[in-house]
């Protein structure tokens, strides 16, 4: 028999046992058809868990509830899993982590977010309480996440995929970049972990809240008597309301995609540069990289069409431990996947110890930064931007060394290069 998990498929509870189930190669089977508020009021549903909450696990030796134990279950199918850490301290951070997301983040965020939505009744001072309580909560973790890629290790445990769950419905519903901003490296984490293979397979495309829920009243539907009708009158048929969304749907059903607005990029004057034929040299060029590629580039080059910007971190004084700074930049060129039709970057790591500088070199379609970019990816404000002047004969010099990864720049060693192509 093979493991079903009765869950809608917009439930990040039961996101938490699937993200796992794709790390340890267990096969988890969604149920089809799952109807919040009807499946698991059917008798079967109740037999496997008697007060009909989602998700439930069904396995060979019975039924598992809870989601924190259904995504331990899953995990521990393979022997010696990772994701429980390497040693007795690893596997009892990993724990204490888990507790975390769920006491500390997860019930202050649905603390927030349920009176909004009206399946509560909103109190102000409760809502105070709640964001203070989230706030005190990320600054912990932001902390934590300063000088640490991961919660525990230098890889992802189950800690990562439950607490990542957990801020997918903050990050989607109440957490506006505005609210965000103040932490940094929890942004940096959250959006690196989505952005994983194993996470987008089962998480989709994840978008930030542009605003905070409207509050709705919890009113209690009242019953109205039915009016007296003379007999010869027909019976008017009632109008029917429209069902009001279970709590599931509610918080985690994602709108339905609407059509995609040309990009304003496509409709700028064509371009003598061919920004694919430039990536295929740079790939392609092997030996002699300044005579070839570096050369190639000035002669493809459309300072009409395009435009160069250099970029330099805000923040060099926190890049304290390498892996961090090098999965920090990792997952800034992740994020800008958005752009790849319409750019081309090289990050630089400088520095033989810490704290390491990182600079950039980035090449964009049109005369500035494409404005989809700077609201899409929250990187970008971390980052100083000048734009080059290729009459400047020291800055295109500069340009040539960067796209090149000379080694020492500007008189420091080279800790990695990173290529956006």
């Amino acid at each position: 028999m093979a493991l079903v998990l009765h869950a809608g498929n917009t439930n990040k509870n039961g996101f938490k046992a699937l993200i796992a189930a794709e790390y340890s190669g267990v096969k988890v089977e969604l149920v089809k058809n799952f109807e919040m508020g009807v499946s698991n009021k059917s008798p079967k549903f109740l037999e496997m868990n008697p007060i009909g909450k989602v998700p439930v696990l069904e396995t060979p030796d019975g039924p598992v509830f809870e989601s924190n134990a259904i995504a331990r279950y899953v995990t521990q199918l393979k022997a010696d899993n990772p994701l429980f850490g390497s040693t007795l301290i690893e596997y009892a951070h990993v724990e204490q982590w888990i507790d975390f997301a769920t006491l500390e983040i997860d019930a202050n965020i649905l603390r927030w977010l349920i009176p909004r939505i009206g399946f509560a009744v909103y109190l102000p001072p409760a809502e105070e309480a709640a964001i203070s309580a989230l706030k005190r909560a990320l600054t912990a973790l932001n902390t934590h996440l300063s000088s640490n890629t991961y919660l525990v290790g230098h890889s992802v445990t189950l800690a990562d995929i439950i607490l990542a769950c957990n801020l997918t419905l903050g990050f989607s519903r109440l957490l506006t970049k505005k609210f965000t901003s103040e932490f940094p490296h929890v942004e940096r984490y959250f959006w690196t972990l989505v952005n994983q293979p194993n996470f987008r397979k089962i998480l989709g495309e994840v978008k930030q809240a542009e605003s905070v829920p409207s509050i709705q009243s919890a009113k209690k539907p009242s019953q109205a008597k039915e009016p007296t009708k003379p007999k010869d009158e027909p019976k008017k048929e009632a109008k029917k309301e429209p069902a009001k969304p279970k709590l599931e749907e509610a918080v985690a059903e994602e709108e339905a995609p609407k059509p995609k607005a040309k990009n304003s990029l496509d409709l700028l004057p064509p371009s003598k540069m061919i920004l694919d034929e430039w990536k295929r040299l740079y790939s392609n060029t092997k030996t002699n990289f300044r005579e070839v590629a570096v050369k190639g580039f000035w002669d493809m080059y459309d300072p009409e069409g395009y435009s160069l910007w250099f970029c330099d971190y805000k923040y060099n004084d926190e890049n304290t431990v390498s892996f961090v700074t090098l999965n920090k930049v990792g997952g800034f060129l992740q994020r800008m996947d958005l752009a790849r039709k319409y750019a081309f970057g090289k990050m630089l790591v400088i520095g033989s110890e810490p704290p390491f500088k990182v600079k950039g070199l980035w090449l964009f379609r049109g005369q500035e930064i494409p404005k989809f970019i700077i609201d899409e990816c929250y990187d970008m404000e971390l980052y100083d931007w000048r734009k080059v002047d290729i009459t400047d004969e020291d800055q295109k010099e500069r340009v040539n060394q960067m796209i090149e990864d000379q080694e020492p720049f500007e008189g420091e060693a080279l800790l990695d290069a990173k290529c956006f192509k």
